[in-house]
């Protein structure tokens, strides 16, 4: 019996997309019907909804199903989230680690919900700008905590294979509210994330 794959995807779109990027690999000036490109349009179109999967996904309702009571307000940090996107102005990866730290106001959080969350909305056509922003809003108004910090560090393909073409460079972003606003808060957060404790 023949290898068969189980992922399931959408057929109509990825019979949209598939067109579409066949139509572009002939507009190239390959041949997309030899043999190694046959089905590559249809990989395309399957890696592009895995990869934009965050479009179906609700942090609110993640962050609330494992929502607990607990009498703490000492700051949750959870570090090296790694972190998979694709840049919306060019359709290329950026890839890196998120930083996440709350201070709890009665209700904390499944701690692998914080990392499920970093998947909902870098899995979809992104900046990093409003990708940190968006991880801080969800934490903020499902969880009301006292504070919220995020700091993601990540690299851009769209700059390293193309444009400017610079291999090293690392774009850091952050957003903070509430308590670490002020920079004892703040400080102690980044403190944190640069020492390694493990």
């Amino acid at each position: 019996m023949a290898y068969q794959r189980l992922d399931k995807y959408d057929q109509e779109t990825t019979d949209n997309i598939a067109v579409s990027y066949k139509n572009i690999i002939k507009t190239l000036g390959e041949d997309a019907d030899r043999e190694g490109l046959v089905k590559t349009p249809e990989r395309i179109a399957k890696a592009l909804q895995y990869m934009t999967q965050g479009y179906q996904m609700n942090a609110k309702d993640i962050l609330e199903s494992a929502k607990f009571h607990e009498d703490v307000s000492e700051m949750v940090i959870v570090k090296d989230i790694e972190l998979y996107s694709m840049c919306e102005h060019h359709m290329l990866p950026f890839y890196g680690k998120a930083h996440i730290a709350y201070i709890p106001n009665g209700y904390i959080t499944g701690l692998s919900k914080i990392a499920r969350v970093v998947d909902v909305f870098s899995r979809r056509l992104q900046v990093q700008e409003r990708l940190t922003q968006q991880i801080l809003d969800a934490i903020k108004e499902s969880l009301n905590p006292l504070g919220v910090g995020v700091v993601i560090e990540a690299s851009h393909l769209c700059m390293m294979m193309r444009g400017v073409t610079k291999q090293n460079s690392v774009t850091t972003t952050s957003a903070f509210f509430g308590e670490f606003e002020k920079q004892p808060t703040r400080g102690e957060f980044l403190k944190l994330i640069t020492n390694t404790l493990h």
